[in-house]
């Protein structure tokens, strides 16, 4: 199943995000499922919402045009570095031995079409585009053998990084924690539907492809990341996971490639869709 968030309610598909005739069924309208994303699937929510959709069949409103929330404003934001064997081989990284895990902050999380807002400090903002899973139970020392049960899908992010104070600081999170640097969404899809092993994932910026991979070539794959992340710490339903970017990022071109007030970067995953914002510079 296929999922949005509107106006701050889960929303379920009757097709694929950008079909023009899909449309978007409030799922808290038609039953007792509770219309926040994070306390749906907490409830239980993915195994009642296909019984909603047949009963609610021809309602729900007209996607087209509509604008989309992220699909959960989690409260927790996990990453991981150098997850792509690409993306170490062309920063100069051996392979890490571990998970190389970072936090971002919940609040750098904004929505597919809305602008990602460049603060006047950051001169070298960079694009990672990267698959991301969204926890659906609580979820503490998962077996990696069970740890798609705990997932209440896969959508996509973008892990915007402000390059020169990530490497002046020598940690990830603030670099990558300003607001609006972590566009999400516009789209859940169900673990049941997609491979989480084989998903291709492609960078666009201004229609030029930057990057170009597949999860095939995690060095950790997304159960590994999942049984990594809880020994020992709790995730809950809402809680994200971006699981790392594939080579051809800005910083590592020659000359390097950071983004400009008015570029466009499209996000795209196969079997899930497409994220798309616009860069603006902040002047104050």
């Amino acid at each position: 199943m296929r999922f949005v968030t509107i106006d701050d309610r889960i929303h379920a598909l009757t097709g694929a995000f950008d079909d023009p005739n899909a449309r978007a069924v409030d799922l808290g309208a038609h039953s007792w499922l509770p219309a926040d994303p994070a306390a749906f699937f907490a409830a239980g929510g993915l195994d009642a919402a296909a019984q909603v959709l047949s009963d609610a069949a021809g309602e729900g409103v007209a996607l087209a045009g509509v604008a989309v929330d992220p699909i959960v404003q989690p409260r927790m934001v996990w990453a991981v570095g150098l997850n792509y064997r690409d993306h170490a081989a062309e920063t100069g990284q051996p392979l890490p031995e571990f998970p190389a895990l970072f936090v971002k902050s919940p609040g750098s999380v904004t929505a597919h079409d809305r602008p990602i807002v460049i603060p006047p400090h950051v001169r070298q903002p960079d694009y990672e585009g990267e698959v991301a899973v969204v926890i659906g139970r609580v979820a503490r020392d998962v077996d990696e053998h069970d740890a798609i049960e705990h997932l209440a899908g896969v959508t996509i992010a973008h892990d915007v990084s402000a390059r020169d104070h990530q490497f002046v600081t020598g940690q990830f999170s603030w670099s990558k924690s300003f607001d609006t640097f972590c566009p999400l969404g516009p789209v859940l899809v169900t673990p049941d539907e997609v491979d989480l092993g084989a998903l291709p994932i492609e960078t666009r910026l201004n229609g030029e492809v930057v990057q170009s991979s597949n999860t095939s070539e995690l060095t950790f794959s997304i159960p590994k990341l999942v049984a990594w992340i809880t020994q020992g710490l709790t995730l809950v339903p809402g809680d994200v996971i971006l699981t790392g970017t594939p080579a051809g990022v800005g910083v590592a071109r020659t000359p390097p490639r950071f983004l400009q007030d008015g570029d466009e970067v499209e996000i795209t995953v196969g079997g899930i869709g497409r994220l798309r914002n616009r860069v603006t510079r902040s002047t104050a």
